[in-house]
């Protein structure tokens, strides 16, 4: 693979504090950190520093060169209305291109974006626990997104965030962004994926504490992503813990941009479904995955699971585990080709297309 390098951002650094925002968890600071990133990015880049204290925000949205650095006993806390992560932005919801509500921290188009420092990142779940279950209208959205990714309908035209589709924003998602770093903070829970690297090329996650056990709260998700290293991190979530994914059917074999070159290394998994999943959303394909020296000292339903299905095409390929130490597990090694959760029974079949699966 090819080196992986890490952006050394500039000797600058943004105060939230300067630009308006104001500590105690009861004044959104959306505006005053928005202004602080401006001004970073247009000063070339360097820190924008959340300082000690809970402050309370809505969506933060990147630029380049832009390291968003929360200092030791800083709380970036995020609001749950809905109605603050409008308007809609570029976004999939598992593997389908879409406009939905903003992810709480995200990035399209970016450069050397990152987040560091000892800090902490916490969601506010109240209203997005209410959208966890999956009631007719929710469903319904969902049969409507999957048809017009299998149509070939624009992804501008895929507006989401409306009525009760109820589809949950990430916590963090980068999309479309090169040389990323996500160094050394904590997350206390999410609405929806934890951290989603998404069509981006070279990056590191390390150091991570990462605790989330809602809905679908995975742990961290690759998705049409290369060249990205994943070291030292704990994971405590109520999914997934780690996900190698690559688009959903036609909508990713438009894109054609296969997962690969990505290692996991010396990471501690305290609870998962399974340690290192590879899939559902598998269509682009992924290659050139290795896991070792990775922990999991409690139980896993899997370790190692490989998943797909008739719709998906794609291919797995190169993928290797090794030096792992589990607890306890349902099953350490397992491969379904017919995973389709309610999938099965919600939409047709429009395409199928079997995924090749060699060198595990």
């Amino acid at each position: 693979m090819d080196p992986i390098k890490v952006f050394i951002y500039p000797d600058k650094d943004f105060n939230i504090t300067k630009y308006g925002a104001k500590a105690g968890g009861k004044i959104k600071n959306t505006k005053a950190i928005a202004s602080a990133i401006e001004a970073c990015s247009n000063a070339g880049g360097g820190r924008v520093i959340v300082p000690a204290g809970e402050w309370l925000t809505g969506p933060v949205h990147f630029k380049s060169n832009v390291n968003l650095h929360l200092e030791e006993g800083a709380v970036l806390k995020f609001t749950d209305n809905p109605e603050d992560y409008l308007p809609a932005v570029m976004t999939s919801w598992e593997g389908m291109e879409c406009y939905n509500y903003s992810p709480l921290l995200y990035a399209f188009e970016c450069e050397n974006v990152a987040i560091t420092g000892k800090g902490t990142i916490e969601a506010v779940l109240d209203t997005w626990r209410k959208w966890f279950p999956r009631p007719a209208p929710h469903l319904n959205a969902l049969k409507q997104l999957y048809a017009m990714a299998s149509t070939d309908v624009p992804v501008e035209d895929r507006q989401m965030a409306k009525g009760e589709n109820n589809l949950r924003p990430h916590l963090i998602h980068f999309n479309r962004c090169n040389n990323v770093l996500l160094d050394g903070f904590k997350i206390r829970n999410s609405p929806f994926w934890t951290i989603h690297i998404y069509l981006c090329d070279g990056g590191v996650a390390r150091n991570l504490d990462v605790r989330a056990h809602g809905h679908n709260n995975d742990g961290i998700d690759l998705e049409m992503t290369r060249n990205f290293l994943v070291e030292d991190c704990v994971f405590d979530q109520g999914d997934d813990a780690v996900v190698i994914k690559s688009g959903r059917n036609r909508d990713a074999w438009r894109l054609d941009t296969p997962t690969e070159n990505i290692v996991i290394r010396n990471c501690h998994i305290l609870a998962g479904h399974t340690l290192l999943g590879i899939g559902s959303e598998i269509s682009g394909g992924v290659r050139n995955i290795y896991m070792h020296d990775c922990k999991a000292p409690n139980s896993v339903f899997r370790v190692y699971f490989i998943k797909t299905n008739h719709r998906r095409g794609g291919f797995v390929e190169n993928v290797y585990m090794e030096n792992i130490e589990t607890g306890s597990a349902q099953r350490v090694f397992e491969i379904d080709t017919e995973v389709l959760y309610q999938w099965r029974t919600l939409v047709p079949t429009y395409e199928t297309k079997i995924t090749r699966i060699e060198n595990i």
